[in-house]
């Protein structure tokens, strides 16, 4: 178990309202996903700049789907998504990066694996907001992938302080949390919550976080 701990932007705050929280919290976490779908070109790139000279490290920016963003700004980490171009030809292309899958299935997360993804994030897990109308997974599925992948397996979906133990148990490499934190009213506080879980578990697993 690695034990990572990853936090993805909601598309609701300005670009100064995300970097006041990544600066805050960069410390306490392994990753930081700009996911954020309504933003210009411009205002990603300017975005991106803006956390970096904020001093937010690049090697713990994620950006999703826009390549072309992490490329500009020098960010090695994307996630590509079902709407995103091909994980087997951006791994091709650009072989130094390190992609990063949503899946939703099994099936999806074996493909992802066999095109050359370098980690899966599988979801949603619990109840949550950004998912409404549509039934949670679970964490049955989550364990027949995690037993079946070689690549790293990141959680997502509702997951809460209270209930990650309980999801850390099906032997993912770590969680993500979107609304949990760039939501919360103090997300150093609330990032340190989930960190404290996370440290008991690795350490069960005899690693140190």
């Amino acid at each position: 178990m690695n034990g990572e701990f990853h936090v993805i932007s909601n598309g609701t705050l300005s670009f100064h309202e995300i970097a006041v929280i990544a600066k805050s919290i960069h410390t306490c976490v392994d990753f930081i996903h700009i996911r954020e779908k309504h933003k210009s070109t411009k205002e990603l790139y300017e975005g991106i700049i803006l956390l970096l000279t904020n001093g937010v490290p690049s090697e713990k920016l994620i950006i999703n789907d826009r390549l072309d963003i992490a490329l500009l700004t020098g960010v090695s980490r994307i996630q590509l998504g079902y709407i995103s171009a091909d994980v087997q030809v951006v791994k091709e292309k650009f072989p130094h990066m390190h992609i990063g899958c949503s899946v939703h299935s099994y099936a999806e997360a074996v493909c992802a694996e066999q095109k050359g993804a370098d980690s899966v994030m599988y979801g949603h897990i619990f109840k949550t907001k950004s998912k409404q109308g549509i039934p949670p997974r679970g964490g049955q599925e989550i364990e027949k992938i995690v037993n079946s992948l070689s690549i790293p397996i990141i959680a997502v979906g509702g997951i809460t302080p209270e209930n990650t133990e309980e999801v850390l148990q099906t032997g993912v490499g770590g969680i993500a949390v979107m609304s949990g934190i760039f939501t919360s009213c103090n997300a150093l506080h609330t990032a340190e919550e989930y960190r404290k879980v996370l440290q008991k578990q690795v350490r069960k697993h005899g690693q140190i976080l």
